[in-house]
């Protein structure tokens, strides 16, 4: 039986340390970490390694739920994943277990809340691009111009949508808005 933990942060500039020195102090000999949104599973191939190898009597750890996942249904189909494999899933703060009868009722709450958070996040995100952009202060991304020239001079030669998105790492919707001319602003 092991213990396994799981540190998540959403952005590159954000920083794990303190949540792998609390799953080391709770006794986890493997810790996973990774830098990707919470908003999906998409993605987050550390959880999907974990998930991958969990066995009957590991225990998954994560500080807070949230760091888990964001949207109830995927929190609740990693809690499913964990049972079906045998394993149990710990989260510390607050401290939630799968162990007992009501872990997953608990779970399943808190999962709603962090959806809710989430939610929250986002229109307070909103707000506050709309109150920016009506006092003039927002200008959205910065122009990336040498991709602009970089999918313009892959289209001349006649790669397709799809191979300069591949080519480029941007998506086909803002290879089609550059060569349309329809972004100004774009990546």
């Amino acid at each position: 039986m092991s213990k396994i933990g799981y540190a998540r942060v959403s952005t590159a500039d954000q920083d794990t340390a303190a949540q792998v020195d609390r799953l080391k102090a709770e006794g986890c000999g493997i810790i996973r970490e990774e830098k990707a949104s919470g908003a999906s599973r998409e993605g987050r191939t550390e959880l999907e390694t974990i998930l991958a190898f969990l066995r009957p009597g590991d225990e998954l750890m994560v500080v807070r739920l949230d760091r888990l996942g964001r949207d109830t249904r995927d929190v609740l189909n990693i809690v499913h994943e964990v049972k079906q494999k045998g394993a149990y899933l710990t989260v510390l703060e607050p401290f939630v277990t799968t162990r007992g009868e009501t872990g997953e009722i608990v779970l399943t709450v808190l999962g709603m809340v962090a959806k809710m958070e989430r939610q929250f996040i986002l229109e307070r995100q909103k707000a506050g691009i709309e109150k920016a952009k009506k006092d003039g202060v927002y200008r959205g991304r910065p122009v990336r111009t040498e991709l602009h020239a970089q999918v313009k001079a892959l289209a001349a030669t006649g790669v397709g949508a799809t191979a300069i998105a591949r080519e480029t790492g941007c998506s086909r919707g803002a290879v089609y808005k550059i060569l349309n001319g329809s972004q100004e602003r774009a990546l």
